[in-house]
């Protein structure tokens, strides 16, 4: 863990070691001082000697400026470095999750990651930067103080090995029993973050079904939950203040008691007290900030193994070692191919899937839901894959082609339609980044996007909201088939992205495709059986098994489901927006 996480200190490798370095000066600096004080009281101010108490004072005035230099330059240096840290890790996990597969994706809720990028990388950001300043400082500390005060007198000094010995016992245990509560915390947080994105996402529907309430509820159980973690973890590491306080001022009762025995007896002098008194506050606010940063480290131990996870999380999906950078066309066979989601999983999702789609067929699948319609066409473009058997394109197995050159020729406007912040010409140019205006525009006029487009003030330049908010149900969907045309792909998959427009416009988006792109293989996932009746065959899908290929008329004399699906949807007067409806 450590060692994964060290590689992204790079850049800030420098900064991470003079931080420590100014840190030891300025530690140094502050433990020359009580001995000089202790020579102004002894030399020069029992001494009644005025030259020795400016020429000691002039030196505090530069041990101070020295440390105080030290200090600034350090907290600065370690800010930096810390900063930076955070950045590198926050980008590495970004980085690879872009290269997750739907698979690694299923691994991590998305609550889950944003919590890892953000509240884990910021625990781990502070921890860092007390790494840098108190763990050489405190240590640095503890150590000179100790050798300084073994050099005055070491009777009295053998009260703070007492009390370090002390703490040092009492921390262990107090951060061992806090470890275990730390650890539930982060999980917490990920609970607590998806309750928020899933209602800010769904609050259209939070609204419309008058659920404000149960979602407040909701909230208030996982943040409730929240809550009590965090007053079991801090009642315990809150405890670590008054043990602290009470061993700093049992150490100066003794040692004031002892050492005042011991000035009376000529043994210790009023300098050399007031230095031991100095050191033992040193000594035990060093072990106080030791105790801080193992509760700190004790923290950021959990957020680091869950942002190891994330970096460390190899994609289940990768190129091969010499990939295909050509898909010859848009022939598609699947081989006895059978695919799971779960490997521990009892059942398969697909079973038994033999088919051959030859190049520039249009193809339609139909069947009820949970039937696995989406997890076939997935395996075309690779998205999972197959558990068994082999998915050909172009008559190469898909685990032979370069992932960017496969998906880039398999088009997929997926079940979810998701359109990004910015105008409706950057999203179009996802499907073709140099994309020209013209381009873009017929792509829309295939989709029947246009139609709507040119009716709004700033037509291609219209700002898309988030997640496209702006825009109804069936506009997304024809944005999202123009986005994916753009690609000009050999393969063109549709998931059910025609469901919130009307008949008329779905057969409109039919009859573009097929003329605009008359070689490449069309996909069709549809539940109205008016999206693939025209379709070359259509696929009828049940329970992750081919019930039955074959054209609308062959199915409806041979295939049960299909019969009554059609017969269920045609019955009166057929579709209710065969005629047009609304966008």
């Amino acid at each position: 863990m450590v060692k994964t996480l060290g590689k992204y200190i790079t850049g800030f490798r420098r900064d991470s070691i003079l931080t420590p370095v100014c840190m030891i000066i300025e530690v140094i600096c502050e433990m020359i001082m009580p001995l000089l004080m202790a020579s102004i009281i002894d030399k020069g101010v029992q001494a009644g000697d005025l030259g020795h108490i400016y020429k000691v004072g002039v030196l505090m005035v530069i041990c101070a400026l020295i440390g105080l230099l030290g200090g600034l330059i350090g907290a600065k240096l370690a800010a930096r470095a810390s900063a930076g840290f955070a950045r590198n890790l926050r980008r590495g996990m970004f980085e690879n999750i872009q290269t997750f597969s739907f698979a690694n994706i299923d691994k991590f809720s998305s609550a889950g990651l944003v919590t890892r990028m953000t509240t884990d990388v910021t625990s781990i950001q502070q921890a860092y930067q007390m790494l840098l300043r108190m763990c050489m400082r405190a240590p640095a500390t503890l150590i000179i103080a100790l050798v300084m005060a073994f050099s005055i007198n070491k009777k009295i000094t053998s009260v703070y090995m007492v009390a370090v010995i002390f703490l040092a016992v009492c921390v262990s245990f107090l951060i061992r029993a806090a470890m275990k509560y730390f650890r539930q915390l982060f999980k917490m947080y990920d609970g607590l973050n998806s309750s928020v994105q899933e209602n800010v996402t769904a609050i259209r529907v939070v609204k419309a079904f008058v659920r404000e309430d149960y979602e407040i509820d909701k909230f208030a159980a996982a943040n409730k939950k929240l809550y009590d973690i965090c007053v079991k973890a801090e009642s315990i590491v809150v405890i670590n203040m008054p043990l602290m306080m009470t061993t700093v001022y049992t150490c100066i009762l003794l040692i004031s008691w002892f050492g005042a025995h011991m000035i009376v007896n000529n043994e210790l002098t009023t300098g050399e007290l007031m230095s031991l008194l100095t050191y033992c506050m040193s000594i035990l606010m060093s072990l106080m900030m030791v105790s801080m940063i193992f509760v700190m480290m004790s923290m950021s131990i959990a957020a680091m193994e869950r942002i190891t996870e994330v970096l460390t999380e190899d994609a289940s999906i990768k190129n091969p070692e010499n990939p295909v950078m050509e898909v010859k066309n848009g022939d598609i066979e699947f081989k006895d191919v059978y695919f799971r989601y779960n490997m521990t999983s009892k059942e398969p999702v697909l079973t038994d899937i033999d088919l051959k789609i030859k190049s520039g067929e249009v193809i339609g699948i139909i069947g009820g839901t949970g039937s696995a319609k989406t997890s076939l066409v997935n395996l075309i473009s690779r998205l999972y894959d197959v558990t068994g058997g082999e998915v050909l394109v172009g008559g190469r197995n898909v685990k032979e082609y370069d992932l960017e050159a496969l998906r880039n020729e398999v088009s997929v406007v997926l079940q979810k339609n998701v359109l990004f912040s910015g105008t409706i010409l950057d999203n179009l140019r996802w499907g073709k980044k140099d994309a020209t205006l013209e381009e873009c525009k017929e792509a829309c006029r295939i989709s029947c996007a246009d139609e709507f487009i040119e009716r709004f003030e700033d037509g291609y330049e219209t700002k898309i909201e988030q997640g496209g908010t702006n825009v109804s149900g069936g506009q997304k969907q024809r944005l999202c088939i123009a986005r994916a045309l753009l690609k000009r792909p050999k393969v063109l998959i549709l998931d059910d992205s025609t469901s919130a427009v009307d008949t008329a416009t779905d057969a409109k988006i039919r009859e573009g495709l097929k003329t605009a792109i008359p070689d490449t293989t069309k996909i069709i996932i549809a539940q109205r059986i008016s999206s693939v009746q025209h379709a070359d065959r259509i696929i009828v899908m049940d329970n992750g098994r081919i019930n039955g290929v074959g054209s609308h008329d062959e199915l409806l004399k041979t295939n049960e489901i299909y019969r009554e699906v059609y017969e269920s949807q045609t019955v009166g007067n057929g579709d209710f927006d065969e005629n047009g409806g609304a966008n």
